[in-house]
């Protein structure tokens, strides 16, 4: 007679059983048979392109990291004879990954310099989802425009200290505190910009940011006067806050999270035809500006470099005369400056 306990193991046993598999008697495929298992490679078709699937992503992560490891560490080895020269701690640290496409040295112990940090921003080869995307799709389309938000008192300083904001005009928005004052090129741009950047206006309302806000501005030009056209653009987010006590040092806070949130939205600002046309003419009329500037002075360097060339001629010339020769030349310039100053008349 069976014990109690073995017949509720038993019991047991079959509940967490599963059940046979059902073998289709019509299936005529390939298949492989060991005493009591059969395989029939037929059924898995689903499994097989799973598993191919996770080897391919896999081996594609695991070369992918490899090779942007390596692309940073070549560089960086190939100039590291260069910043041992310069620097007293050339690679303080060693290269540091952030993430799989992101790497970043810093160097420092050098006069006149505090730091250098050499940053390497990757396609991400790790995962193939991200490099297709990547390479198949465009940026994001924000258009080319110099835009701020400016408390009143920094106004004119920044104005002096970025050359981008001379683009702008400065003009008051009802949508603003009234300490805070808009600096841009043209109304479309700001009523787009404003449309998408509610938290940002809710958080310069707050009374205890306000004391920390200096500027924020979006803007595609360089912050200080480019000597010549880059064919490479960026555009830059960039948000000036004064340093608060380390008693209040969370405060603005919410201000920096609505920035990022800004930036996410950019790509809804849509301008108007004849705005993106304007833009784009203030652009081209500025980059003929320093095309022009450039020529003028690589055509005054020349000249300056050909009458340079033609006085150390005419002095290597003179060097080779004779003591004699050259003073009957040093006499001659002397009659020919006393008889320009003897033949000006002055008439009242």
């Amino acid at each position: 007679m069976a014990l109690p306990f073995f017949d509720s193991l038993a019991n047991l046993a079959q509940v967490f059983t599963p059940n046979p598999p059902t073998l289709n008697d019509e299936y005529d495929g390939l298949e492989y048979s060991w005493k009591i298992f059969v395989f029939r490679p037929a059924l898995f078709k689903n499994e097989a392109f799973l598993l191919a699937a996770v080897v391919i992503y896999s081996t594609f992560f695991w070369f992918g990291t490899k090779i942007n490891h390596a692309k940073a560490n070549s560089w960086l080895s190939a100039y590291t004879g260069i910043f041992e020269k310069q620097f007293s701690l050339p690679t303080a640290g060693g290269l540091t990954a952030d993430g799989y496409t992101d790497f970043f040295n810093f160097s420092t112990g050098r006069r006149n310099i505090a730091s250098l940090h050499t940053v390497f921003t990757l396609r991400p080869r790790h995962d193939i989802f991200q490099l297709a995307y990547q390479v198949l799709h465009a940026t994001v389309a924000v258009p080319d425009f110099v835009w701020a938000l400016v408390t009143k008192g920094e106004a004119n300083l920044v104005k002096l200290e970025r050359w981008d904001f001379k683009f702008t005009k400065t003009t008051e928005n009802p949508l603003l505190p009234p300490n805070v004052v808009v600096m841009s090129e043209y109304a479309d741009v700001t009523e787009n910009v404003l449309k998408i950047a509610g938290p940002v206006l809710e958080a310069l309302k707050n009374p205890k940011i306000q004391p920390y806000f200096r500027s924020l501005s979006i803007t595609d030009q360089p912050r200080t006067r480019p000597g010549v056209v880059s064919a490479n653009k960026e555009k830059h987010v960039v948000l000036s806050l004064v340093v608060p006590p380390p008693s209040h040092t969370a405060e603005s806070a919410p201000l920096v999270s609505a920035v990022f949130g800004l930036i996410d939205a950019l790509e809804k600002i849509n301008l108007r035809p004849e705005t993106k046309g304007k833009l784009k003419k203030t652009r081209e009329d500025f980059s003929k500006t320093l095309k022009d500037d450039a020529e003028r002075e690589a055509r005054e360097e020349a000249a300056d470099a050909k009458l340079a060339a033609k006085r150390r001629a005419e002095e290597e010339r003179i060097a080779s005369l004779s003591a004699a020769e050259q003073q009957k030349l040093l006499e001659r310039d002397r009659k020919r400056n006393l008889r320009k100053t003897q033949g000006k008349v002055v008439k009242k």
